[in-house]
């Protein structure tokens, strides 16, 4: 048995999505390690698991094995350090059937300083946006963990965002954006030239606008 199936059970692998309202946001709350201590509604309804299969799991119960592992070390480097992060992800539920979301996160410290938990929110994401972008991406990213590990994978990472000139929260922030400049769905916020430094408020207002906080 290889470790995808002990995670998931052995899980059959359905290539088909999760049907559910995308207007929803999926939010739960895990300890500094990543179990699970409380599920929304929604993220019961998409997942499907019930609240009592969720709680004291590792969120990676609902990991699919067709995500890369270099984008989960890069997300929990960021929460790890006190640092929000935006990334794509395809979930696994329970049924076997997938669904692609957005990641937002609210970290919570004690008195001394010391992360205690992690609140996430998750959304739907543009099916242009995985089809045309993040699937072709993270396909080669398994590919090269495959053939020479993750080490290669990261670097691989690496110098497609270096020729991109971007961080990969800003990677995805701009397919996002693009799409639903397309859409007209955010035609009120005009596109503007932003100074160095304005830029990371920028890119902190455009994360509040999609997740409406």
């Amino acid at each position: 048995m290889n470790q995808e199936n002990q995670l998931h059970g052995q899980r059959p692998i359905i290539d088909k999505e999760v049907s559910w309202d995308k207007t929803q946001v999926i939010m739960s709350k895990t300890n500094a390690f990543g179990i699970i201590e409380y599920a929304n509604e929604t993220f019961v309804d998409v997942s499907g698991y019930e609240d009592y299969e969720l709680m004291g799991q590792p969120h990676n119960i609902i990991r699919h094995p067709d995500m890369p592992r270099v984008i989960f070390k890069v997300l929990w480097e960021n929460l790890k350090n006190g640092k929000n992060f935006h990334a794509i992800v395809k979930n696994l539920a329970k049924s076997g059937r997938f669904y692609w979301v957005i990641t937002d996160f609210e970290i919570s410290r004690d008195e001394n300083g010391v992360i205690v938990n992690y609140f996430g929110r998750r959304q739907a994401v543009p099916q242009e946006v995985i089809a045309l972008h993040i699937e072709p991406l993270y396909k080669k990213l398994l590919q090269i963990e495959a053939a020479s590990g993750m080490e290669f994978s990261e670097k691989y990472l690496i110098g497609f965002l270096e020729e991109k000139k971007k961080t990969y929260v800003e990677y995805i922030k701009d397919l996002i954006f693009e799409h639903e400049r397309g859409q007209a769905k955010f035609a009120q916020y005009e596109e503007r030239v932003v100074v160095e430094e304005e830029e990371e408020e920028e890119e902190r207002g455009f994360f509040r606008r999609l997740f409406n906080r």
